[in-house]
């Protein structure tokens, strides 16, 4: 069994991300490897998530509470919070004791926030099962929920005590779960990894196939991006915010369509980036060359591109709407994430709303 294997270093503490092919069968040593002890545990679980592949994370020998959870942005909310600290104060959970999240990035934000404010503090161990969660959001300690204002307007900055990502979870996954992923592992190429998107070029086809060693790897990389930017900024008031490349558009699509099925935050990501990117390019900041590469490579493999597909002018104020609530913004002006190179991305290029609502009806007539 082949285990890669980071250690990520905040000012809050260290902890382990672990990657490798059903390493779930080693739970119980992983634990006491890294020295994690508890009394009682709540295990949170994301209700797609196949029982069979469950069996070692449910028959650990502590007190434990499992709940099941439908995972969606729509339940990603103060609901859902308000249940899981209803079983943590009834089962007089302690601090010493644990929550443990078992599915995908939605799951995984709202069982760290619950670990986040439940006195204090518990201990927080994350088993991400989608692609996207174990390239993404397990790492980095951004928890937070949902509200009618926006996306993760609401949360806390919280590190895990353990990351564990097993592969095997991703067997069951459709191919639109692992284009979901794979939008976030081109986006680390993008911001500061030109060598990791040659990479990513020649072998997008096998990832996406999730084909040994390339998928592996792919997620060893973008683990490894993600940690290297943290450590410097673990409260994203500085450089973590090239991070969000992408993302105050794709946040903006995603609640204007209101957290529908038919965009998941991978998708209105890749929308995002190509919107990113071709600002970018508009305001003198990267050259045609780069801007040629990337469009090609997502003609190349088929990645969603064209943002009138999903949106129509009628859209237009209320995207504007929710990019203005976006929490990067600091005044009237919207705050985006840009590209200078492929590799290179910055986090300070304010425009007003009128700019970017042009840029976008344009994007919306193609």
């Amino acid at each position: 069994m082949n285990l890669s294997k980071l250690k990520v270093k905040t000012k809050n503490g260290s902890y382990n991300v672990i990657i490798g092919n059903n390493i779930l069968r080693n739970f119980l040593n992983i634990l006491k490897k890294n020295s994690l002890s508890f009394n009682k545990c709540l295990i949170v679980i994301d209700d797609k998530v196949p029982k069979k592949i469950l069996k070692k994370i449910i028959s650990i020998k502590k007190k434990k509470i499992i709940y099941y959870f439908n995972s969606s942005e729509k339940n990603k909310n103060q609901k859902t919070i308000n249940k899981l600290l209803e079983i943590l104060l009834k089962n007089n959970f302690h601090r010493s004791d644990c929550i443990i999240s078992v599915g995908g990035g939605i799951t995984g934000d709202v069982s760290a926030f619950a670990a986040s404010i439940f006195k204090r503090g518990l201990k927080f161990i994350n088993f991400p099962t989608t692609l996207l969660a174990q390239v993404d959001s397990s790492i980095g300690g951004k928890t937070g929920i949902n509200s009618k204002y926006g996306k993760n307007l609401i949360g806390s900055f919280y590190q895990p005590n353990l990351v564990i990502s097993d592969t095997t979870f991703l067997k069951s996954l459709s191919k639109r779960e692992i284009i979901c992923g794979y939008a976030e592992i081109l986006k680390h190429s993008l911001i500061l990894d030109k060598k990791f998107f040659d990479y990513l070029n020649k072998n997008a086809e096998a990832i996406l196939k999730i084909k040994k060693p390339h998928l592996e790897k792919a997620i060893y990389q973008s683990c490894l991006i993600k940690k290297r930017i943290i450590e410097n900024d673990e409260h994203e008031v500085g450089v973590r915010q090239i991070l969000n490349l992408g993302h105050t558009f794709a946040h903006a699509f995603e609640a204007t369509k209101k957290y529908s099925k038919n965009l998941n935050h991978g998708e209105a990501v890749l929308l995002g980036i190509i919107c990113a990117t071709k600002f970018s390019y508009q305001k003198n900041k990267i050259k045609q060359k780069n801007l040629l590469k990337i469009l090609n490579h997502f003609k190349k493999i088929d990645l969603p591109m064209q943002v009138g597909k999903y949106f129509s002018k009628k859209d237009i104020n209320k995207i504007l709407s929710f990019m203005k609530k976006d929490k990067k913004n600091i005044d009237e002006k919207i705050n985006l994430v840009l590209l200078k190179q492929l590799g290179n991305a910055n986090y300070n290029f304010p425009y007003k709303s009128s700019t970017i609502k042009n840029f976008l009806l344009k994007e919306l007539s193609n």
